[in-house]
């Protein structure tokens, strides 16, 4: 059972040897100067002489030149997408693939800020992102993870009942929560008898007091609280937390939580972070999945058009973890 927060604690897999910081994906890079290198045996590839080889050896090289032509094509999208020291987009192949890594993602930095600073704090979104991390509830994970030291937030919330289908903390519970043993007192649910804008003011007044207690830290360039991982999903249109293209609150820009009564997507009453607040975390992992949100992928990471997918940061790394369908456009 959570605490409720007024005031109480209430790519795709590549040819094998193709370099990569994970085995399971194609990482892109945005430093200064692109650099993008080649395994050798890629390019023998390209000498091959096809009237030399049977037709199902020819039909393998085919589809490594097809393979080796997406890195290609993926290496040179990075380039015009923009250049930034903070961020990379790192594709996979499946899904599958995808959640593994990120379970990686999330335990290696429990394990870093745990031993840094006794406590790790973390925000999550409703919709897919949650079944993305499954894997952080099964072996090895599930057991090396100090969930003790675990502080777990909601980047947004539908002003709800918790039992309630809409609820992203039912469906955190459900999928995570109820298997892994995180303090229940270290679990930050809205206090949903409130209105939503009552709820926001409540929320922010809880983390204000996390605050004064140092269990969140503040970021020395925002002054906004810093937390130590965000994990967010990405609508079809775009929209992360309840930030939807077009609407006001994505220009907030002194509030930390506040509340949303015309939501295009229902429920219509939400509490949700602001951009400043997202922005301030130490590191942001945007998950995307399925040729469904190709276009508003596209559109984020080219800075084409009003997504707000397109205006999250983060202090120290911000990483799109995309399965090959959710990057189709680029």
């Amino acid at each position: 059972m959570a605490s409720s927060c007024f005031l109480r604690s209430i790519l795709f897999s590549s040819p094998t040897n193709l370099s990569s910081p994970r085995s399971n994906s194609l990482s892109v890079f945005f430093p200064k100067n692109l650099t993008c290198s080649f395994p050798t045996s890629a390019s023998r590839f390209e000498s091959f002489s096809v009237s030399s080889i049977g037709s199902g050896s020819s039909r393998r090289l085919a589809d490594s030149r097809k393979k080796i032509s997406e890195v290609r094509s993926m290496a040179t999208t990075a380039a015009e997408i923009g250049k930034d020291e903070k961020k990379r987009v790192e594709v996979f192949d499946t899904e599958e693939n995808l959640a593994i890594d990120l379970a990686k993602f999330t335990a290696d930095l429990s394990d870093k800020f745990c031993k840094e600073r006794g406590a790790f704090t973390v925000v999550v979104s409703g919709g897919s992102l949650i079944k993305s991390l499954r894997k952080l509830v099964e072996s090895p994970y599930v057991d090396s993870i100090d969930w003790s030291r675990w502080h777990f937030f909601w980047v947004d919330e539908r002003v709800v009942p918790k039992h309630h289908d809409d609820s992203n903390y039912k469906l955190a519970y459900d999928s995570f929560l109820s298997k892994v043993p995180i303090p229940p007192g270290n679990v930050y649910a809205i206090n949903e008898s409130l209105s939503a804008e009552a709820a926001a003011d409540d929320y922010e007044t809880c983390l204000k007091h996390l605050v004064k207690t140092s269990t969140l830290r503040v970021s020395e360039s925002t002054g906004f609280p810093k937390f130590d991982l965000m994990l967010l999903g990405m609508g079809p249109d775009g929209h992360v937390a309840s930030l939807f293209p077009g609407h006001s609150l994505c220009n907030e820009s002194k509030k930390w939580v506040t509340s949303i009564t015309d939501s295009p997507k229902p429920p219509s009453e939400r509490i949700t972070f602001t951009f400043p607040l997202i922005n301030s975390s130490a590191h942001v992992a945007l998950v995307v999945c399925g040729s469904g949100k190709a276009e508003a992928v596209e559109a984020a990471l080219k800075k084409t058009g009003n997504v707000p997918a397109g205006s999250v940061s983060a202090e120290d790394e911000l990483v799109w973890f995309l399965d090959k369908p959710a990057c189709s456009k680029l």
